[in-house]
């Protein structure tokens, strides 16, 4: 059963649909998936059936997708010729959610990482085509893929390129064949990067940083959500460093970190309240448990690859900073084993992700033969030096994927589509029109 309602400009339809949890298993356990349909008012008689659909794939991975209100961001432009779809991707927003209130009904955490296996991109495209022909009649449809989103679409080129009219991915080209490692390897001198513009823009913050992380080393701090702010964890907050406006939102959350007391200086409550929501994954634990599971490819495991590799850049060390006289560095969008101590939403899952850490089972997420041959009309958005997803494995996907088109550009971080959203979408379907 459908049901529709309007919000200012659009009407929307929620759709649920049942799929298997393997698809390689039909007959086997099912989930469930939710998508909401969205067209502009003024299309939504009986001619939006001649509509093409635009399928929206989330960032993340754990993420649903965006609860716009009427025609917020690139939706707008989106809805001039398409009818959306905002997939909620298996396991997040109302798709059989994955946390550690659901996870305990499959059993211990060997059950749990069993289950969670089947949470990667392969398996989120063949959701996509498992509810494609009831709602196309079997035509192909377009794929916007965010970030993550953009690994799903590469897959999907890769799996089932049949399904596609067309492909357009924003920050998200990944590395068809690079390890975890090769990854994060990749990823701190990014991240060193940004952290020196943030503080060549806000120098008076170098000292702010250090007595904050000083605090944190010598306090045991625990967040009133009851997380665990380590200093470790307060580096953490470097991930806001890859969006458009974080290094701002950054500096003026660390100007009110301190408050006088009569025990002395403590870290304020406002602050001590904005950092448990920046750093809490009670929303999207997924991201924490499969973050590191979405580069797995072949027999080995990434074995907590941020974590390992974190060692290589001593640079990031809290501790060693202070001892010196030279800045404490943030670090950006990495998932490490004490961020399931830190975080009161995932302790009960640390088992089943050392699990998965161990896991060296993983299958191919992409095929690039098929990609050396693509047919598909595909357009990519590259932001130069996007600190979450690294430019010249980017590019060098970019070339591997016949016929695909980039717009690289310095004008957006990583969320351009939400900063800059019905001017990235119409570069990308004028691309992909001319491409075809």
């Amino acid at each position: 059963m459908t049901v529709s309602y309007r919000q200012p400009g659009v009407v929307l339809t929620d759709h649920s649909f049942t799929v298997p949890l393997d698809h390689d298993d039909p007959a086997g356990e099912t989930i469930e998936l939710y998508a909401r349909e969205v067209v502009a008012s003024d299309k939504a008689g009986e001619g939006r059936q001649d509509l093409p659909w635009l399928v929206y794939l989330q960032g993340g991975p754990g993420f649903g997708a965006n609860r716009f209100v009427g025609k917020q961001a690139w939706l707008g432009r989106a809805l001039e010729d398409h009818r959306v779809l905002l997939l909620d991707q298996r396991g997040t927003g109302r798709s059989t959610p994955a946390n550690r209130q659901t996870l305990p009904l499959r059993g211990g955490a060997a059950e749990q990482a069993d289950y969670l296996a089947h949470f990667r991109a392969d398996s989120i495209v063949r959701d996509c085509e498992a509810i494609r022909p009831g709602l196309t009649g079997g035509a192909p449809w377009t794929v916007l893929g965010q970030s993550f989103g953009g690994f799903c679409t590469v897959s999907y080129l890769s799996l089932h390129p049949e399904g596609l009219a067309g492909a357009l991915i924003t920050g998200g080209l990944p590395a068809l064949d690079a390890h975890a490692d090769d990854v994060y390897r990749a990823a701190y001198p990014r991240i060193e990067r940004k952290v020196a513009a943030h503080y060549a823009r806000y120098p008076q913050d170098v000292e702010r940083v250090r007595r904050i992380a000083d605090h944190l080393l010598t306090h045991d701090v625990v967040l009133p959500n009851g997380y665990r702010l380590t200093a470790e964890a307060f580096q953490s907050l470097g991930i806001l460093l890859g969006t458009g406006d974080g290094s701002h939102r950054l500096h003026f959350l660390l100007e009110h970190a301190f408050v006088r007391t009569p025990q002395g200086p403590a870290l304020s409550d406002a602050f001590q309240e904005e950092v448990q929501g920046l750093l809490s994954y009670a929303g999207h634990p997924l991201y924490a448990l499969v973050h590191e599971a979405i580069y797995g490819q072949d027999a080995r495991p990434t074995a907590w690859s941020a974590e390992r590799v974190r060692g290589e850049f001593p640079q990031f060390d809290a501790a060693k900073a202070l001892a010196g006289d030279g800045p404490v560095l943030f670090t950006g969008e990495s998932v490490h084993p004490w961020t399931f101590d830190c975080d009161p939403a995932l302790r009960p899952l640390r088992e089943t992700a050392d699990l998965l850490a161990a896991r060296t089972d993983w299958r191919p997420l992409y095929d690039p033969a098929r990609l050396a041959a693509n047919k598909v009309p595909v357009a990519a958005a590259v932001y130069h030096d996007d600190m979450y997803v690294d430019t010249d494995h980017a590019m060098d996907t970019a070339r591997a994927i016949r016929g695909l088109r980039t717009w690289v550009t310095d004008e957006f971080e990583h969320d351009g589509v939400r900063a800059g959203g019905p001017r990235v979408l119409d570069r990308l379907l004028a691309l992909v029109r001319d491409e075809a």
